[in-house]
């Protein structure tokens, strides 16, 4: 007798033979097939304000405050995703009623080749203020700054995002400047503090 095959929206649990279906689990999830939501669970759906049936083979774009934003955030997971990583970032993303809220998101691709194949995502809401100040730095700057806190240094950010080291270097000091941040620990904390 074979084990019954899982659809795209199952989940194995290792430590048993059981199955859990995106709809038990109680916290937001989405399966996706090349940024579109192919099946979320309800939390998902209730954490940015719709009906589950509403998000079904819809992009995630629209789940973004800007379509750059969109733009962006795929560029920086297509780089970090690949190979079957586990990968997480913090973003602004936006509900329904147009409130930008706070979101730390984790995601494993199942596909080594190209990450957005298929993949899981868990959207977790984070109790951090949307900054009206953080508009004062650009989307190229605020990328930059998101690589620099997560610890890459200026070759590697450089390398990523397809732009000159030197390019990447000007990006941090024209902030630290504007913003009088001696150091990479207090450019860190500021560009926090904004988020």
């Amino acid at each position: 007798m074979t084990a019954p095959e899982l659809s795209s929206s199952d989940i194995l649990n290792s430590g048993s033979a059981k199955h859990f279906r995106l709809t038990d689990l109680p916290v937001p999830m989405v399966y996706a097939t090349h940024r579109i939501i192919r099946d979320c669970n309800f939390e998902f759906a209730e954490t940015f304000g719709y009906e589950r049936h509403e998000l079904i083979d819809q992009s995630f774009s629209r789940l973004y405050p800007k379509i750059r934003d969109f733009v962006r955030t795929g560029e920086m997971w297509r780089t970090n995703f690949a190979g079957g990583k586990v990968y997480h970032d913090e973003r602004v993303m936006r509900r329904r009623d147009g409130a930008s809220f706070w979101c730390r998101v984790r995601g494993r691709s199942r596909n080594l080749a190209d990450p957005f194949a298929e993949a899981l995502y868990c959207f977790e809401p984070m109790n951090r203020a949307v900054a009206g100040n953080a508009s004062l730095i650009s989307d190229r700057q605020k990328q930059v700054l998101t690589l620099v806190s997560q610890g890459k240094t200026n070759a590697q950010i450089a390398q990523e995002i397809g732009l000159s080291k030197r390019t990447i270097e000007a990006h941090r000091a024209r902030i630290m400047r504007a913003y009088s941040l001696r150091n990479s620990a207090e450019l860190i904390a500021w560009f926090s503090s904004l988020r």
